[in-house]
């Protein structure tokens, strides 16, 4: 489900010449063990935790509304105060507008904070994520933050969470409690960026459809915000294994269609991050 891509430094020490006369002078220090380990891990003591984009895309020109997705922007945005980011939401944008919104941020001088965070609520098909009027690919959002175009966040994590249908595909032994189906859900077929410090978290596998329920929200985004509170002292990958494995077993569809009825999910992320990712204590 999930493809961890963790690279650390590797540093040669190399002895130093010794002169007899000072021997004592030109010895070099040894790192510890948790020097070591540090340098496996993103820094996360700036002044500021970092920004976190919600994008909530309810009303459509053309689609259905998306009914819930309030719920989970609250859920959201009161899950990343807690943990110390700034949250910025921005409701029902075109196609136009979330490219003009991502890059703004993109081009925001970031050298004080530890990270980045968006999280995209909407409709998605074959092209990619729907705004309000047309679709946009994933990679016409998240280039703007790519190493060559913002600088202040080089080297730092960059996390995507995306609550987004994939494909038409059902799961008849997944996770879901839901009386709507997200979307039409056509394939989200977009090429991952392959730029390193970066994290993709979709709310299904591809193909599959992404649930939501019209009172509690969505599954996906639901469960990942109980357990980035609940597990917040753990690495990301663990966590975000935590939520992969709470919606794939608290989750079942209820629906009076029978082809609807009974069917699970289990959510699906890429890392391209190169340190292990801690909140702060």
């Amino acid at each position: 489900t999930a493809e961890l891509n963790l690279t650390a430094d590797l540093q040669t020490y190399t002895r130093p010449h010794l002169h007899f006369e000072n021997a004592s002078s030109s010895m070099s220090t040894v790192p510890t063990i948790k020097d070591s380990e540090d340098q496996c891990k993103y820094r996360m003591d700036f002044p500021c935790l970092g920004v976190c984009l919600i994008i909530n895309n309810k009303n459509f020109k053309v689609l259905s509304t998306r009914f819930g997705t309030d719920v989970d922007e609250a859920a959201l945005k009161k899950t990343f105060e807690t943990l110390g980011y700034k949250v910025i939401v921005h409701k029902d944008l075109t196609k136009k507008q979330m490219k003009q919104e991502l890059e703004k941020v993109s081009r925001e001088d970031h050298s004080n904070n530890a990270s980045f965070i968006c999280v995209i609520l909407s409709h998605g098909n074959e092209e990619g994520i729907e705004g309000t009027d047309d679709t946009v690919k994933l990679e016409k959002l998240t280039k703007y933050f790519k190493g060559d175009e913002c600088k202040s966040l080089i080297g730092k994590p960059k996390l995507f969470f995306l609550q987004v249908c994939r494909g038409s595909k059902l799961d008849c032994g997944a996770a879901t409690d839901s009386d709507l189906i997200d979307a039409r859900g056509l394939p989200i077929t977009q090429k991952i960026p392959v730029e390193a410090d970066f994290l993709y978290a979709y709310a299904t596998a591809p193909g599959h459809y992404a649930w939501r329920n019209a009172k509690n929200g969505s599954w996906f985004i639901q469960s990942l915000c109980e357990t980035l509170l609940k597990y917040k002292y753990l690495e990301l990958m663990q966590i975000m294994t935590r939520v992969n494995r709470k919606v794939a077993l608290d989750f079942v569809s209820s629906n009076s269609k029978k082809e609807l009825d009974g069917k699970k999910a289990i959510p699906c992320f890429t890392s391209m991050l190169t340190k292990d990712f801690y909140l702060p204590k």
